[in-house]
């Protein structure tokens, strides 16, 4: 496990509130929480805007663009706090050259996610040669196991609950069975379906140090999200979303099977829905018409990735204002929940 620490100030530490714990101190923030690294949606703008607010903010380096890279990381790097970038691990080993890309940054915290264990080894420990940290995000305990003997600096345990892709065991029993395999020895993070500081308050009392979030940060009004996707997440609901790998299919993207993206509903994905292996047979034929879709950033084809909180998500908001209702509502839940009312309420044991 490495070392470093994004911030040897301890006076970023929150302790006039209540979120003094791992997270904090290893990455020296004010709170323990960060912003997901959604690709086309987390850009430098939205990471420095949580790291300057007392979060860690990621840039989603996704399946790794140069230009992207070259363009992002700077604006997250002039931030005044932690941030960091974000790798869909398994498309880096055919260009490991974006691996260096990055790093040549020096992104104080980089995260890896979908890879399996070699692929894990290999990149945590290319990480941490520079000095480094490397989160490791997991979908069960064999995985969070893995991350740990890897030597991950911190773990992010995702439930099914999230936005884009996932895999299949829900946030609130995966976060103690993980945090119970670490045994409290790496800073633990829980993502999938959080969006407001009961969400934090819950990831808390599940044993997490910290939390995720995503789709919450995707209405953001530092994101990169287009107006016709902002306002399809503002009006959503849980009902309009599906899982698909349609998305996968049409970019040629080879996703492990285990895994499917959460999406808003729309003509493509609805089409596609249980017909996978026909598109699959009819991608070459599509993909150009498809894709121009996408450029002219088409809701009716383009992926809508959006988590089972998208009903919490109601107005387009500064990451500031964000960060900030969420610690002032886990605040509250928290205090609540420690008062003697709370505790009266329960049975006698």
């Amino acid at each position: 496990m490495s070392s470093h620490s994004c911030s040897e100030d301890p006076e970023t530490y929150s302790e006039d509130l209540c979120m003094v714990n791992k997270v904090n101190k290893l990455l020296g923030t004010r709170y323990p929480i960060l912003s997901a690294p959604m690709g086309g949606v987390a850009g430098g703008e939205l990471a420095a805007a949580v790291s300057n607010s007392g979060g860690a903010g990621l840039v989603g380096v996704s399946y790794g663009n140069e230009k992207f890279i070259a363009s992002e990381l700077p604006i997250a790097a002039r931030s005044r706090g932690a941030w960091g970038a974000g790798l869909v691990t398994f498309t880096f080993d055919k260009a490991p050259h974006l691996l260096d890309s990055v790093l040549s940054h020096r992104p104080p915290l980089v995260a890896l996610s979908f890879g399996n264990a070699a692929q894990t080894n290999k990149y945590v420990a290319a990480i941490q040669r520079e000095n480094l940290l490397a989160a490791v995000q997991v979908h069960d305990t064999d995985q969070a196991r893995e991350a740990a003997a890897a030597g991950a600096d911190v773990i992010i345990a995702q439930g099914s609950e999230a936005g884009g892709h996932h895999k299949d065991r829900a946030t609130f029993p995966l976060i103690p069975a993980v945090a119970d395999a670490l045994n409290g020895q790496i800073p633990l993070v829980a993502a999938g379906g959080i969006a407001d500081g009961r969400g934090l308050a819950a990831a808390l009392a599940l044993g997490a140090d910290g939390v995720m979030i995503g789709t919450r940060f995707a209405a953001a009004a530092e994101a990169l999200t287009s107006p016709s996707f902002t306002d399809s997440l503002i009006n959503g609901h849980s009902r309009d979303l599906l899982d698909t790998r349609a998305f996968d299919i049409i970019r040629s993207i080879p996703w492990p099977s285990q895994y499917t993206a959460r999406t808003l509903g729309n003509d493509f994905s609805r089409k596609w829905f249980g017909h996978e292996d026909e598109l699959a047979d009819n991608a070459a034929t599509l993909v150009d018409a498809w894709s121009q879709s996408v450029s002219d950033d088409d809701v009716t084809q383009r992926p809508l990735f959006a988590g089972e909180n998208i009903d919490l998500i109601t107005s387009v908001q500064p990451a500031a204002q964000i960060i900030e209702s969420m610690i002032a509502q886990a605040c509250s839940v928290l205090d609540a929940l420690g008062t003697t009312e709370f505790r009266d309420a329960l049975p006698a044991h």
